[in-house]
């Protein structure tokens, strides 16, 4: 149940807000939808291990149920530039080709000749198959392999490249726990001169355990931070946490002036349902 005194700051944050998915999401993609304002738009992740296929019938999917779909592009699990027009081409086959999620990815070596986000965005062939909008990552919390100076380089570099391309673009952060810390990071951001709307990642309600797990695994904070800024209970690991308190926080620390355009992004951790309900209860209760 979302505390009443916890939405009137953070209504403002739902306004076109977006969720993240993976493939093995698209059997539950049609109840979600039900709760989901059309045209929401849907990040469909580029995980390891998971076949091609299942990728672009998932971004299909969500394109069918009158939802935007921004598939994720792994820049160092591609194996080469074939390998990428080929991923392109069949998203346009599907219609879903638009707007993409550039990010560098998980392996430590690039599998092919893409070393990062940056050098996918360069490359040219977003242009040739029609992609129009660019999202990149942001790490308001940092990156537990990346030092702080490296991040801010590459956000710089990328954010002239999508520019200087003529793309549309946006900010999607890394999930996080301390609302004080996103708002410093997203005040820096715009000092740095970048203009780009930002969507704040947030974890969608889960179970307390999943949740202080993601965030070790990640570099997030710690657990005793974690508990004490997001308002979990380390004595009822069996209990579920939804993002109420990040949210409320996040609300009313919002500066439109400082900030420029804010928005949620939520990362359902294979709940999308789950996610897509409490949005929904948040948004009715919420008081006009």
């Amino acid at each position: 149940m979302v505390e009443t005194s916890q939405r009137p700051a953070a209504a403002q944050l739902f306004d076109r807000f977006s969720v993240e998915i993976v493939g093995k999401d698209v059997p539950s993609l049609g109840e979600a939808a039900r709760l989901l304002p059309q045209g929401t738009r849907v990040n469909v992740t580029y995980l390891s291990g998971e076949a091609t296929e299942t990728r672009i019938v998932a971004v299909d999917t969500v394109r069918e149920l009158g939802l935007q779909p921004v598939p994720h592009i792994s820049a160092r699990r591609l194996q080469s530039e074939h390998q990428l027009d080929g991923f392109l081409a069949q998203l346009a086959a599907v219609g879903g080709c638009d707007s993409v999620f550039a990010v560098g990815g998980d392996p430590t070596e690039p599998e092919g000749p893409f070393e990062d986000a940056l050098a996918l965005i360069r490359s040219g062939a977003l242009e040739r198959h029609g992609v129009s909008e660019v999202s990149i990552a942001g790490y308001p919390q940092g990156h537990p392999d990346i030092s702080d100076d490296v991040l801010w380089t590459a956000l710089l570099d990328k954010r002239a490249e999508i520019e200087g391309r003529g793309f549309g673009g946006a900010i999607v952060t890394q999930f996080a726990f301390d609302a004080e810390r996103v708002l410093d990071w997203i005040g820096e951001v715009r000092e740095r001169g970048v203009e780009l709307p930002i969507r704040v990642g947030v974890p969608g309600p889960a179970g307390v355990r999943r949740l202080l797990a993601y965030a070790k695994r990640f570099g997030v904070g710690s657990s005793a931070g974690v508990a004490r800024k997001y308002g979990l209970s380390l004595t009822n690991l069996m209990s579920t946490a939804g993002p109420d308190r990040f949210i409320a926080a996040l609300g009313e620390g919002l500066d439109p002036n400082r900030h420029g355009e804010v928005k949620l992004h939520f990362y359902t951790f294979g709940g999308l349902a789950a996610t897509a309900n409490w949005i929904r209860d948040f948004q009715e209760e919420a008081p006009a």
